[in-house]
Parts: C-alpha cells; sequence; structure tokens
C-alpha cells in the first residue's frame, strides 16, 4: 500500500487549466488535488469516459454542467461535493479572492489529457 502526502508544488496543468498535484492512482481509480488562482475560470472541455467525484476544500466559484438538454450552474465552496458524468460539458470559475480548492476522484484513473475534449464556454 502507498502512502502519499500533497506535492507542494503543482505536478502538471489539467486540460482545462487548474494546477494538478497528483495524489495516488490504482486500477480502479485515482485521486488529485486541484486549484484554481483567484478569479480565474477555467477552459470549458467534456470528459469522453470517465466520471469524477469532486470535493471542495476552500474558496468559493462556481460550476456550470451540461449533459444533454439539461444545463445548470451551482455554487461551490468548502464542503460541497458534486459529480461530473461521462460525456458532460463543464467550465468552472472561482469567484473569490483565494484559490479554490478541490480534491478530484477519477473513475476510471486519468487517462490523459486526450480524455478531455474542447466544448465551447459557457464564461
Amino acid at each position: 500500500m502507498d502512502r502519499i502526502e500533497l506535492p507542494r508544488e503543482c505536478t502538471e496543468t489539467a486540460p482545462d487549466g487548474c494546477e494538478v498535484r497528483k495524489l495516488i492512482a490504482g486500477s480502479h481509480a485515482s485521486l488529485v488535488h486541484c486549484t484554481l488562482p483567484a478569479n480565474a475560470t477555467s477552459e470549458a472541455v467534456m470528459h469522453r469516459s470517465v466520471e469524477e467525484i469532486w470535493y471542495f476544500l476552500q474558496g468559493r466559484g462556481q460550476l456550470w454542467r451540461r449533459h444533454g438538454t439539461t444545463e445548470r450552474v451551482v455554487e461551490v465552496a468548502a464542503g460541497v461535493a458534486l459529480s461530473i458524468p461521462p460525456g458532460t460539458a463543464f467550465q468552472f470559475r472561482n469567484t473569490g479572492d483565494a484559490a479554490l480548492e478541490f480534491i478530484v476522484s477519477t473513475a476510471p484513473p486519468w487517462p490523459g489529457a486526450a480524455e478531455a475534449a474542447p466544448v465551447p464556454a459557457h464564461w
């Protein structure tokens, strides 16, 4: 069994533009810590095959999701959890003065940048 500590520095940039610190990957899921700087907006993307579950640790912002004909913007802040099913277009923005930080669990494990397809931006 692995024991992983949160890296101090960003280990990569996600296709949506947020900073990623890799934590752990297993055979069925992966876990990362993400940061979107104050007043920043991500790129709009859609994941082809993975489902993600997000849990917000600090900051505040908004997340736009569109799946089929259903479209919604939700407020996010510390303590909020949500999911992004495969085929869901999404974009998020930090509406606060501090970094928006969240944990993302991806199932199956994140396969690489080609998983995310660009979509028209909401913001």
